[in-house]
């Protein structure tokens, strides 16, 4: 078993994967950019390192300067969490020729996947659904063209380097295809750094359905069910629940075998996700292989009981799977939503600042992983997401009801968030009814006429504490992020001979 492991991420994943590393009696190493210095994440790792400014290129994103903080601190394992390095196969590689574990699968299995032609490839080979469209890159206007007829409009211009909805693109006639290639190439070169693009039939109504896996370096292959990722903006989850409505023992059968047929095609190894979509008449299709630890997998340890981190540290340590099939009990019924600094009834722009009022909700079936604190200052340059807000219920309207309590009791002042938003989705008839597809908000645009009004003497109040905590941030934040918070650091977060410099 490993000694210790650094997070090669920030926030409420970094702390996600810390809290599991502290319940296995390992060693926690942080790293933090310069907008990081006061995160949570910083102060509860045993150390913390200072890897480079802000910009997620020069900290985050530095796979040599991550790699020699772990060399330097002495962690025999780096766990990605998920965004930034998570799917990067350069970085696992990298691990592995500096002589420590990648907690995931291999650089080959990452850069398979990764390539969603090649993916498509492999699991029309292995005999997985996938969704009608082409498995080679759009090389011509008139070749693309061509393929759109064959398939019927309207189609999807899809990027094969990446994914999370950027470089997407509908197309509804041949005359907008032109236009369509080249913004989806342009984009996909910017966000991927690969401006391959191909085609897929454009189908919805859909759900959005995904199977949580694990497989051992010995083949032992394992399922946790499904979860429902219907409700999106600009193809990224919002909301997440465990089980699915849609889903009979049938499908689930059906859908259980599929990912395992997916994850043995590649000689996976750890946890991962399978995704489909699925129509309304029980067809599914392969739509990607996520090859980490996904964002909602937390519905799945609500409802199942497992905690993913430890299982997945676990078998990258070479061990075994030490369950069988039969032993993985589903219970209940999970939801989780996720809260982010950004304001949905303003084109869901990032909302940046200080967190001048925090409480988070409890109480019977309530879990928050939240990366942030009071005072917090919420930086510009990396995701909005701040938190997770998890409920559990033994029916899914106990899970609703419970969802509902914990978002009104949320408080979250000083800048702009979705919480007022997503309680608008769960308490909307259609949800409540189980009536999900991937196009829900834009067919329920009744969600955005609610926007809440702003109470001026909360604003005020707000403002002045705000002006408080910078003085009192300003005067004393240094300290606090050189001490931590009484953990025993063991490593200097700067001014060692080894941080990197920057201008």
């Amino acid at each position: 078993m490993f000694k210790k492991i650094l997070i090669a991420n920030r926030g409420e994943v970094a702390l996600r994967i810390m809290r599991t590393c502290e319940d296995m009696g390992l060693g926690m190493v942080a790293v933090f950019s310069e907008a990081d210095r006061l995160s949570p994440h910083v102060t509860y790792a045993d150390e913390a390192y200072l890897i480079g400014p802000p910009a997620p290129r020069e900290s985050y994103l530095d796979i040599n300067v991550i790699i020699e903080v772990a060399k330097k601190s002495g962690a025999d394992a780096i766990h990605p969490g998920y965004g930034f390095l998570a799917e990067n196969a350069e970085f696992a590689e990298a691990c592995v020729e500096a002589g420590i574990t990648f907690i995931g699968p291999s650089g080959d299995m990452i850069r398979r996947m990764g390539d969603k032609l090649e993916a498509r490839r492999i699991m029309q080979a292995a005999g997985v659904p996938i969704v009608p469209g082409a498995t080679v890159e759009a090389s011509s206007v008139d070749e693309t063209v061509r393929q759109a007829r064959e398939m019927g409009f309207p189609v999807l211009v899809k990027p094969a380097g990446g994914g999370g909805g950027k470089g997407m693109h509908v197309v509804e006639s041949e005359e907008e295809m032109q236009s369509a290639l080249r913004i989806a190439a342009s984009e996909a070169a910017s966000s991927f750094g690969n401006p391959t693009v191909y085609l897929e039939k454009y189908l919805n109504p859909v759900r959005h359905i995904e199977i949580q896996v694990l497989r051992d370096n010995f083949g032992k292959v394992l399922h946790m069910g499904e979860r429902e990722c219907s409700v999106q903006r600009r193809h990224q989850k919002i909301i997440e629940e465990c089980p699915s409505v849609a889903v009979s023992e049938e499908l689930r059968g059906r859908m259980v075998e599929a990912a395992s047929a997916a994850v043995n095609a590649v000689d996976y190894s750890g946890v991962g996700t399978v995704e489909f979509l699925l129509d309304g008449e029980g067809n599914f299709y392969f739509l990607e292989m996520n090859t980490r630890l996904q964002v909602e997998h937390t519905v799945t340890e609500a409802v199942t009981g497992l905690d993913l981190v430890q299982e997945q540290i676990l078998v990258a340590s070479g061990r075994p799977l030490d369950l069988n099939q039969e032993e993985i009990q589903f219970n209940g019924w999970a939801i989780e939503c996720r809260i982010s600094a950004e304001d949905p009834y303003n084109n869901f722009m990032p909302s940046p600042g200080r967190i001048g009022v925090l409480s988070e909700p409890g109480g019977p079936g309530i879990r928050v992983d939240s990366g942030v604190s009071e005072g917090f200052e919420i930086p510009l340059f990396y995701d909005p997401m701040i938190a997770k807000l998890i409920t559990w219920g033994r029916t899914r309207d106990q899970a609703i009801r419970r969802m509902r309590r914990a978002l009104r009791d949320y408080r979250l002042l000083g800048i702009h968030h979705n919480i007022p938003f997503l309680l608008a989705i769960i308490q909307h008839e259609k949800f409540m009814a189980g009536e999900l597809q991937t196009q829900f908000l834009d067919e329920n645009e009744d969600l955005f006429e609610q926007q809440p009004k702003t109470n001026a003497k909360i604003a005020a109040v707000v403002a002045a504490v705000l002006e408080y905590q910078g003085k009192s941030t300003r005067s004393s934040g240094a300290k606090a992020t050189q001490n931590g918070n009484g953990r025993g650091w063991k490593g200097s977060v700067q001014g060692s001979s080894w941080d990197r410099p920057w201008r």
